[in-house]
């Protein structure tokens, strides 16, 4: 009789622990969710904030975050679709784009605070690696500090993520990091190429994918930009588009979408979403159905 391994026997189920359910289903790192939240005791109660980073297949979100005992609460949020009431209606996911959302959670969250006086950030984006430092002055303020949070995002090199992270740095928020993932960064140099990243920052790499589909095959340049084309915005135009965007985000990190209408209530959301709700049918229902069906195949038989 051959040996047979026992694996799983009482003592293994007895001994089982469950994962945390969001471990289960994939959507939270536990290992690295602990190192962003733990705050050193000598902290005392502060807070410590996390600008937490989403795509979606057509938005960005970005949040800052704080942890507590109770559940995460969010201190001030920005999202790609609010780009539209600055000049911005295509492209709402892609770097150009995750580097304005980042820049608009930035003035927004330190409009709040009263500090956006004294942190201007990088005013005319250059490429440069920069941090944010204490304002200078008699009254000297330590900067508003937020670390990165990916999910499970890939953090590879040029990544939108980093995108969105570079706009917020330059909005004047500190956010600790290197400069060895953004787009332009030789890996056997070890230096970055602030021209590549100011290409990306202003769309030009795609006014350059723009430019080729435009010359090379027309009609997938159409079905591709038919927005762009609508509203007349070419290659050559996108810098300038930008450029205005990033100074309107400055002049008013709130400003709302001109059509935008009155904000619905919850009880308003709650009933539009029972349009798409599917209801369970009745055992009568059912049996009914099937009945209909029945006569049906019998008379086309």
């Amino acid at each position: 009789m051959p040996f047979t391994k026992l694996v799983k026997n009482s003592a293994y189920y007895s001994r089982y622990q469950t994962k945390y359910k969001r471990r289960r289903s994939g959507k939270t790192d536990y290992y690295a969710r602990k190192r962003l939240i733990t705050q050193a005791k000598n902290k005392y109660n502060a807070p410590k904030y996390r600008l937490v980073v989403r795509f979606t297949n057509r938005d960005i979100v970005m949040q800052i975050v704080t942890s507590e005992i109770t559940g995460d609460k969010v201190f001030c949020a920005a999202y790609s679709h609010e780009l539209k009431a600055y000049g911005i209606e295509h492209g709402l996911t892609n770097w150009a784009a995750a580097y304005c959302t980042g820049l608009l959670i930035a003035r927004r969250v330190l409009a709040k605070l009263g500090m956006d006086k004294d942190f201007t950030g990088v005013e005319e984006a250059d490429g440069e690696y920069t941090l944010t430092e204490a304002s200078e002055g008699d009254e000297s303020r330590r900067p508003f500090k937020a670390f990165l949070d990916v999910g499970l995002h890939r953090t590879s090199t040029g990544a939108r993520i980093f995108g969105a992270m570079k706009g917020a740095s330059d909005g004047g928020i500190l956010v600790p990091h290197s400069e060895n993932r953004f787009p332009g960064y030789d890996m056997e140099t070890k230096e970055l190429d602030a021209e590549t990243l100011r290409k990306y920052i202003y769309a030009g790499h795609v006014a350059e994918y723009m430019e080729t589909l435009a010359d090379d095959d027309e009609e997938r340049y159409k079905s591709q930009f038919q927005g762009y084309i609508d509203d007349e915005i070419e290659a050559d135009g996108l810098e300038e588009l930008y450029q205005e965007a990033h100074k309107a985000i400055r002049e008013d990190p709130h400003k709302k979408v001109d059509d935008a209408g009155e904000k619905k209530s919850k009880d308003e959301y709650k009933k539009e979403s029972l349009k798409y709700k599917g209801r369970k049918l009745s055992k009568a229902e059912k049996m009914e159905r099937v009945k209909t069906r029945i006569a049906e195949i019998k008379e086309s038989s």
